[in-house]
């Protein structure tokens, strides 16, 4: 028997790869910032107990100010961001540690700029945390991979059957992610995603099934698609 669920949703970077006139968390898809698409579908989820965004210093308020327009009960307090994606995480890990969360509590890591979460998702990853030290979700690559050098001169062609590109939200337990966290700080280790973290402390991370439609918005073309997909789904 699990703990709690708790959803932890990073949104505290400056978006490099977007316009630079406005943070990619609050521009307005289909009238609503993209932050709340994605805290709403997330808040929907009746096995979520408690959902906590990180937020840079200066947002926070503009967050607390959509968190009460949108009715967002789920949300109780935003943790502070940090200098990368991982500080930010490990704030709010922080939080929860102050709480004295349960080490079986089930962690979800979860990119704020991800708003089309596939129905389902959830119950497959925490049902199969039962026996894995994470689990994430996966989708096979369509293109052929390629190694390159730093000149673009081309090194090797991979086998992409080997290789899955990886999204979120993240699962894993309390205690186990909060472990492998501590271990990267003190080592100063970072990483790209938390599956990362708890793969070199040992850990056994499980692929499941991902979807093409859980889009991470990154370019204005991504939020052209997401535009578009969001828009199919309210009229179907």
């Amino acid at each position: 028997m699990w703990g709690k669920i708790i959803a932890i949703v990073p949104a505290a970077g400056l978006g490099r790869r977007f316009d630079a006139k406005i943070k990619k968390t609050f521009v307005a898809v289909h009238g609503m910032p993209l932050l709340v698409h994605t805290l709403k579908r997330l808040a929907g989820e009746e096995v979520i107990s408690e959902i906590i965004p990180v937020l840079g210093e200066q947002d926070a308020g503009n967050g607390f100010q959509l968190l009460k327009e949108h009715r967002l009960e789920k949300i109780k307090r935003i943790a502070p961001g940090g200098k990368e994606r991982q500080d930010s995480i490990n704030n709010a890990l922080k939080l929860l540690e102050g709480d004295r969360t349960a080490p079986d509590s089930i962690i979800l890591i979860h990119d704020g700029v991800r708003p089309f979460i596939p129905p389902g998702l959830i119950a497959s990853l925490s049902g199969w945390l039962k026996n894995f030290d994470g689990v994430i979700p996966g989708i096979p690559l369509k293109e052929t991979l390629k190694e390159i050098a730093s000149d673009g001169s081309v090194l090797s062609t991979v086998n992409r059957e080997r290789f899955r590109s990886i999204q979120t939200p993240q699962a894993f337990t309390f205690k186990v992610l909060k472990n492998a966290y501590d271990a990267a700080f003190a080592e100063g280790f970072y990483a790209t995603d938390d599956a990362a973290l708890v793969e070199r402390t040992g850990g056994k991370v499980k692929i499941v099934p991902g979807s093409p439609y859980n889009i991470k918005v990154t370019t204005p073309e991504d939020l052209e698609m997401m535009e578009w997909i969001l828009g199919k789904s309210h009229n179907m």
